[in-house]
């Protein structure tokens, strides 16, 4: 069964707080809940569907369906990390194909820089198979494995430092832009390169930043939709992949994205030219680079060309991505940015987002996530967007 078209985006929230020291994760997972209805137009009592994952305390959805007054018939716990939330509009537009719900809520939360607990999936590693080698011969910390993604990109096909940086330029310039932003100061390619060194060769501007906070999706089937006040944006199109690490034999020049966009491209109907706005997992400037050539819209190794010379800049790049700074500048709520790019691309497709990087008559859209780390098992989720009457 396709999902085109079986269902849509009807409301959106980013929760503001970037520092969250005097809330729960449950407060937040909550208040990001009620704006999302509120921007739809519907109530708690609406929601008849409910997902989360990881990042959701005590017994995921059955202790935040008890907490917010949920009766669902319909729940979901997928856990791919940061790319679950791009997932979980692909599984509650199939679920509500399926006549499983009506409206489904989205949810994440979490505040890792006011030292509340870390993701649920993050509790797990420890007695995960390949704890107990990883964990004493592994990478070091979250940023070794991007930063062998980055070193062997650059010694199979010469991407450079210099190129990496412009994707953390322009995830700046639409910062400025953003009030709720961390980091709203525009920076040089220079600057990128003049930042301390993190994990060779990734610096510090190249990676993400470390914020509390979470953001909620409302997605409703066509009859819901149709009575609803506000613009709505039709899914058009998912895809999602796992990557591993082929017991050793991985290769790290490419994700998840190149099996999952093409699933995507498909269910969707349309093609690279088709899309109007992209907003990439931005975890490090390297996972933004080796996606969007494994989205196919460039060659493999071609990547460091593509985004160079402002190409991701909105409205007059090539490829306007992340316009409201992305992972990279304004929010990675609880280390996990993906229900932030999906709700990028619906502003975007809804002319919301702030008139200096708003993309002219925005159509398609592209949202795509990455979890775990590219430089050992993870996973990929892509969805393609669109407009209500596309």
């Amino acid at each position: 069964m396709s999902i085109r078209g079986k269902a849509y985006v009807a409301g959106i929230f980013e929760h503001p707080g970037r520092e969250l020291p005097d809330k729960t994760t449950a407060q937040i997972h909550a208040e990001s809940a009620a704006g999302a209805l509120a921007d739809a137009g519907l109530s708690f009592s609406d929601v008849d569907g409910y997902f989360c994952a990881g990042d959701a305390p005590g017994f995921g959805p059955l202790s935040m369906a008890d907490y917010m007054g949920l009766s669902c018939s319909y729940v979901d716990s997928t856990e791919m990390g940061g790319s679950t939330y791009v997932a979980h509009v692909g599984h509650a537009a199939s679920a509500i194909g399926m006549g499983k719900c009506k409206v489904a809520l989205i949810t994440l939360g979490g505040k890792p820089r006011t030292g509340g607990q870390g993701p649920g999936g993050a509790g797990r590693i420890g007695t995960a198979p390949e704890s107990n080698f990883e964990g004493q011969w592994g990478i070091p910390g979250a940023v070794g494995g991007y930063a062998l993604a980055a070193s062997r990109h650059m010694y199979e096909f010469g991407t450079t430092s210099e190129q990496l940086a412009e994707i953390k330029v322009a995830a700046s310039i639409h910062a400025q832009y953003n009030p709720n932003a961390f980091l709203r100061k525009v920076v040089s390619v220079e600057e990128v390169l003049d930042s301390p060194m993190v994990s060779s060769p990734l610096r510090r501007m190249d990676c993400c930043v470390v914020t509390d906070g979470g953001g909620a999706l409302v997605v409703v089937a066509p009859e819901v939709a149709a009575q609803l006040p506000g613009t709505k944006v039709k899914v058009l199109g998912h895809g999602e992949a796992p990557k591993h690490t082929s017991n050793g034999r991985i290769d790290l020049t490419h994700s998840g994205a190149v099996w999952s966009g093409p699933r995507a491209f498909s269910e969707a109907g349309v093609g690279h030219a088709d899309i109007d706005y992209a907003s990439i997992y931005d975890s490090f400037t390297i996972t933004v680079l080796m996606t969007l050539e494994d989205l196919g819209f460039c060659e493999k190794g071609k990547g460091g060309e593509f985004v160079s010379d402002g190409a991701l800049v909105s409205p007059g790049g090539k490829l306007p991505f992340n316009t409201d700074g992305g992972g990279l500048c304004n929010n990675h709520p609880t280390n996990r940015g993906g229900i932030t790019k999906v709700i990028e691309a619906v502003r975007q497709l809804r002319g919301e987002a702030h008139p200096q990087v708003q993309v002219p008559d925005c159509q398609i859209a592209l949202a795509h996530g990455t979890g775990g780390s590219l430089g050992t098992r993870m996973g990929s989720a892509t969805l393609i967007l669109g407009q209500e009457d596309s």
